[in-house]
C-alpha cells in the first residue's frame, strides 16, 4: 500500500475558489493548513505555522513555489515545506489531488 492509499481524503475545497498566489487556511482533524494555488491551477498544502515563530504562512507573500513568513521572511518551499537557506527546519506538507474541480489533501 502506498503513501497515500494509508491516510485518509478529505474534501476541502473547490480550486475555482482559490486565487492564485493568495494562501486559504483551513482546518482538517484539528490541523491548520495553508493552500496555495499556483499559476498552473495546481494546489499545494503545508503546515499553516512557520517553524520560526509560529507564523502563519496562509497570510504570506507566493513567489513562484514558495511563500514567505509574514512575520520574519522566512522562505519556505511549498512543495517539500523545507525552509530555504540561510535559514533551517521544514513544516508538515500534505498530498493533495484535484478531481473534477475539487481540491482534496491526505492527512
Amino acid at each position: 500500500m502506498s503513501k497515500v492509499e494509508s491516510l485518509k481524503k478529505v474534501e476541502v475545497a473547490k480550486v475555482d475558489n482559490l486565487s492564485v498566489g493568495i494562501g486559504q487556511r483551513i482546518n482538517v482533524d484539528g490541523e491548520e493548513i495553508a493552500l496555495f494555488k499556483q499559476k498552473d491551477h495546481s494546489v499545494n498544502a503545508i503546515q499553516n505555522k512557520c517553524p520560526h515563530k509560529g507564523g502563519p504562512l496562509s497570510e504570506g507573500i507566493v513567489s513562484g513555489e514558495h511563500v514567505f513568513c509574514p512575520l520574519h521572511e522566512w522562505k519556505i518551499n511549498l512543495k517539500d515545506g523545507i525552509v530555504q537557506a540561510p535559514d533551517e527546519g521544514c513544516v508538515k506538507s500534505y498530498d493533495v489531488s484535484i478531481e473534477e474541480g475539487i481540491v482534496y489533501i491526505y492527512v
